[in-house]
């Protein structure tokens, strides 16, 4: 790339997830930066994350104060490259070399713009999920909704121009952004290309609960932050 691509993976308590995003991200370039952070000293795992195969050298563990908006902002800061890319623990790439290809193309042709990937649900819960892909797609793509789960990759520049992650929330940081996003006239952008996450919440806790309960927060909360003044770039 022609600017360093900072990876960052917030990590929850207890969360071993990561382990298998290790070696998707070998696919990324020789010097690229990535930064697990997390909230507990015993999650951190130092010898695994030196001897996974393929990483780029510049790979180390931090810790923040729990919240993945703090955790998010903690790496970012430990970062110089130009480019964020944050993913979750348990994103999933079928062709990672392909993915990387189309975040580089979408900050090629709009270097200001907040890009985002195709969610899709893994293997690991009811087949109805299908519909939630669907869903994903039509929330990102149509009313200009992604979220956390989906990847979202942007320019140090515009990261810092939205003031980051707001660390007063403890959940929904990532649709916050994007709201402040939206007013601040940061373009939007899918990269083409899919990822994919757990769908065990839906196994655990049921499809139609699960998925209701969803759509009643995400509601609730363009309906907050879409109001919400004070921190518009």
């Amino acid at each position: 790339m022609s600017r360093v691509l900072s990876v960052i993976v917030p990590i929850g308590p207890a969360d071993t997830a990561w382990r298998a995003l290790l070696p998707q991200l070998a696919a990324l370039p020789t010097g690229a930066q990535l930064r697990l952070v997390a909230c507990h000293a015993e999650d951190a795992d130092q010898s695994a994350l030196d001897t996974a195969e393929g990483l780029p050298p510049d790979r180390a563990w931090l810790l923040a104060a729990r919240g993945r908006a703090r955790q998010m902002n903690a790496g970012a800061r430990a970062t110089q490259g130009g480019v964020l890319w944050f993913l979750h623990a348990d994103s999933r790439f079928g062709d990672p070399a392909s993915a990387l290809s189309a975040l580089q193309r979408t900050l090629a042709r709009e270097p200001g713009a907040l890009g985002y990937f195709d969610l899709r649900f893994a293997g690991d819960g009811p087949a109805a999920t299908a519909l939630n892909t669907v869903g994903t797609w039509i929330r990102s793509r149509l009313l200009g909704l992604p979220f956390g789960d989906q990847g979202l990759f942007m320019a140090r520049a515009t990261f810092d121009r939205l003031g980051g992650f707001d660390e007063s929330l403890d959940a929904a940081e990532d649709h916050e952004l994007v709201w402040r996003a939206r007013r601040a006239g940061v373009p939007l952008r899918a990269a083409g290309a899919g990822i994919r996450t757990s769908a065990r919440r839906y196994a655990e806790h049921g499809w139609a609960r699960t998925t209701v309960r969803h759509l009643g927060l995400t509601a609730m909360q363009a309906w907050r932050f879409a109001r919400a003044p004070g921190r518009d770039a």
